[in-house]
Parts: structure tokens; C-alpha cells; sequence
């Protein structure tokens, strides 16, 4: 089976949480969120507390390990603070087997769905220990505790450079989703041919004036759609797999209820490029 075959249609996402990581991960599982996604990156993410919150969720039958989509990261040392979760000093490929490591025993898992590199090193290209870190990740893939690879914020360039040399070729690309860059355009393109599965991020938070604005209300009010409604189901219409952050269970319950088929093909096109015209 592919493994994204059995995808859920949204990913919680545990950054910048903190103290509230774990009661906030139980709340989303409870509201029917099927997909966490974290990093092994102290500085923004509580990982241990997000898996701690999972172990609790399955111990009480909420869930079962099976049932969930689980991926962290891998992140670069100028990516981190202090708190590192490997040897500063070792070479790359070993960092990248201690974070995994690590984050197996934060998550409470034998196993992940998806790793991910966090991010390259540098713009544009990518350096040497890019390609340390991910050769080391097909070295996990390989011994099937990773169902499968990806990145995150890179660039078109980027991805097509990964592409070419990658023996395991990546499964997911998440980036923060500007809709001033026809959210993400590019990168988008090149995830469709190669069918890779784009995850977007920061979708309202990146995007505040045109989800607030009044285009994106008259659509929802057509539809009966609260606005952040409507850029949840735009993503889905252009096969995003987005990631909502949301602390409100409320608005948890709103973004699990969006779906396909809800917007005109008409009113797709036009929230693609609606930043791009107002820009």
C-alpha cells in the first residue's frame, strides 16, 4: 500500500505550543484529527509532550496506533537551540539516527508514517550536509521504520535538485503556503508531476488580509462557510493536504467538517490567484 493511500484529510500541527502541547493534541484526537505532525526541534515544538498526549489517547481507546498518521523532522543545527536532541559534533547522517532515535521514544512508537528534513541549510542549492541528512534518511527507510520520506520549505529549485539524485524519492513537500505566491505555485507544480503530496501550512496565518476579506466572505456566506472554512476547502480542491494548528475545539470541528466539491470550479480559480490580482 502507498502511503498515501490511507491519508487523513487534515494533519494537527504541535508547533508553539509548549506547556499546552499534550492536552491540545488529546483535544484534536478526541475531535477526530487522525494525523500529528511535530519536529524534533525543542526551540518550537514539545515533541515528548506530544507523544506523551498520543500514549494517553491510545491507552484510552480514542485511537489506535494503526488509526494515526504520525510525523516528525529531522532539523538542522542552525535550526535548533540548546536543547539538541543529538552530538552536535557527530557527522550528519549519525545526527539524523539519534533524532530519530529520540523521536521514536518521545512518540512512543516503533515506527513513524512520515520523516521529514526540516528544511535545507541554505538558498538557494543544496549543501553537502543536506545530502548527508537525507541519504541517512533512505539509510532509515530502507530498514522500514519510516514508511516514508520528505522535506519541508524548500524551494522549486530545490525539490528538482533532491529529485534528481534521491534513490528514495520524497512522498510529502510541506511548505508555508503564501497566497501571494498563488499559494505555493510553483513548488505545487512540481509535486504534481511527480506526485508528491503537498502539505500546506500557515494557510490563514500567512494569509490573514484574504481570508478576513470581504471576496472570501461572500463566498463562504454562499455556502454557509465560516472564511477559514473557505481556504481549508480551497486546499483540499487543489490537493493540499493541509495542517491546521488550531487551539479551539471549535474551530478543530470546522476544519475536520471541510471538504471537496463544496466550491465551483469558478470559485477555485479565482481564490488560486486572488492575492496575486491584488497584488
Amino acid at each position: 500500500m502507498s502511503p498515501t493511500d490511507a491519508l487523513p484529510p487534515f494533519l494537527y500541527g504541535t508547533a508553539w505550543k509548549e506547556e499546552r502541547t499534550g492536552p491540545l493534541v488529546e483535544l484534536a484526537l478526541r475531535q477526530g484529527f487522525r494525523g500529528i505532525d511535530a519536529a524534533n526541534q525543542r526551540k518550537h515544538y514539545n515533541e515528548a509532550a506530544a507523544g506523551e498526549a498520543v500514549a494517553r489517547a491510545i491507552a484510552a481507546g480514542t485511537v489506535a496506533r494503526e488509526e494515526l498518521f504520525l510525523q516528525t523532522k529531522f532539523t538542522h543545527r542552525p535550526g535548533q537551540d540548546q536543547r539538541l536532541p543529538y552530538d552536535p559534533a557527530a557527522p550528519v547522517g549519525e545526527q539524523v539516527r539519534q533524532s530519530f532515535e529520540s523521536s521514536l521514544e518521545h512518540l512512543r512508537t516503533s515506527y513513524l508514517d512520515s520523516y521529514l528534513l526540516h528544511g535545507p541549510s541554505q538558498r538557494p542549492g543544496l549543501m553537502e550536509q543536506d545530502w548527508e541528512a537525507w541519504f541517512a534518511m533512505e539509510a532509515l527507510h530502507a530498514d522500514g521504520r519510516v514508511r516514508a520520506l520528505g522535506v519541508s520549505n524548500f524551494d522549486s529549485g530545490q525539490l528538482e535538485m533532491l529529485l534528481d539524485r534521491a534513490t528514495v524519492r520524497p512522498t510529502f513537500v510541506q511548505n508555508r503556503c503564501f497566497a501571494a505566491t498563488g499559494w505555493d505555485w510553483q513548488v505545487r507544480q512540481v509535486c504534481r508531476e511527480h506526485s508528491i503530496a503537498y502539505q500546506g501550512f500557515s494557510l490563514l496565518t500567512a494569509n490573514r488580509e484574504v481570508w478576513l476579506g470581504q471576496r472570501v466572505a461572500g463566498i463562504g456566506d454562499a455556502h454557509s462557510l465560516a472564511p477559514a472554512q473557505v481556504i481549508f476547502c480551497l486546499a483540499l480542491e487543489l490537493g493540499m493536504l493541509p495542517l491546521t494548528g488550531t487551539t479551539d475545539a471549535a474551530h478543530m470541528a470546522d476544519a475536520l467538517a471541510c471538504r471537496t466539491g463544496v466550491l465551483s470550479a469558478t470559485e477555485v480559480a479565482e481564490l488560486e490567484g486572488i492575492a496575486l490580482r491584488q497584488g
